[in-house]
């Protein structure tokens, strides 16, 4: 704009110095002349916009290519994660099946005080608790632990769940895995207040009963790291469906000792009580077992 500024006058002083110009050219000369500087500024300007408008695309193409990257990342990340809870899950639905399919003539899988410890608990909660002596497996009923169509314990429940945790606590079973499985019948949730608790099905109504058994045994001092958790909705029936005694013989938690020694903290590692894990419709405890009232046809779980 300078330099067409400093031409456009030479020029004009040129024609002066040549010779007289009329006033007319004059002006005529001054309006192309402040038109073309209209041109060239408004030329300025979109040259400018443009040169903005690049950089920003070329900031939204680095913004782009390192979000791809970051995704790229995630992906591999949750893929790892995917895999090694698949394979935690893998091992669990091995120890559970082994644990099943021992036969009874292959003797006691626990030692005989454990057992004996564990039949007389039974035998002092024969409405809430079944102990399978041949598979060390405890069994508790749904339909006495829970309330219909939820994941919290009730007080006698939780009374002896606390009598439970002493056993598993003593030198007899210290050392010993736990697997927290829960069950249901094939009734289908169709409860809207059992849905809004977050039970939105079997899966997450077996899950969250397993899931409750365990946060009371781990504020009684059971090493969190003792226990895993599985819910199997009515996948694992120990019974038919086709009866009422069938469904309850389905709902239940059941809680397997498993004969292999951990690498864990001594007995007592576990969170105090006071440090029970928050319920919620995502992380309360819950365990499927055996009830009836969650089979009732329009008020089922």
């Amino acid at each position: 704009m300078v330099q067409f500024k400093r031409v456009f006058s030479v020029a004009a002083v040129s024609l002066l110095m040549t010779g007289c110009v009329s006033q007319e050219k004059y002006n005529a000369l001054k309006l192309e002349r402040d038109g073309l500087a209209a041109q060239f500024q408004d030329a300025d300007s979109r040259a400018g916009a443009a040169a903005r408008e690049r950089d920003a695309f070329k900031d939204m193409l680095d913004k782009l290519g390192a979000n791809g990257n970051n995704m790229q990342a995630l992906v591999t990340n949750l893929t790892g994660q995917n895999a090694t809870l698949q394979a935690q899950l893998d091992e669990l639905n091995r120890k559970y099946a082994d644990a099943l399919n021992r036969s009874p003539s292959a003797g006691n899988p626990l030692p005989q005080a454990l057992t004996n410890e564990l039949t007389a608990f039974a035998a002092a909660n024969p409405d809430l608790v079944e102990f399978d002596a041949a598979r060390g497996i405890v069994k508790f009923k749904s339909d006495v632990t829970f309330a219909t169509g939820d994941a919290e314990l009730q007080p006698k429940a939780k009374d002896a769940i606390n009598r439970f945790a002493a056993i598993l606590n003593s030198s007899s079973a210290a050392s010993y895995e736990l697997l927290i499985a829960g069950h249901t019948d094939n009734t289908p949730v169709v409860n809207p207040a059992t849905k809004a608790k977050g039970h939105k099905d079997n899966w997450y109504l077996s899950s969250h009963r397993a899931i409750s058994v365990a946060a009371e045994l781990i504020g009684q001092r059971v090493g969190q790291q003792r226990i895993g958790v599985v819910g199997y909705a009515d996948q694992r029936p120990a019974a038919s469906n086709a009866s009422e005694s069938g469904k309850a013989q389905n709902r239940r938690v059941e809680v397997l000792i498993l004969p292999t020694t951990v690498r864990s903290a001594p007995v007592g590692s576990g969170s105090s009580k006071s440090a029970k894990p928050a319920q919620n419709k995502d992380s309360a405890p819950v365990a499927p077992a055996m009830q009836s009232k969650d089979t009732a046809p329009a008020m089922s779980k």
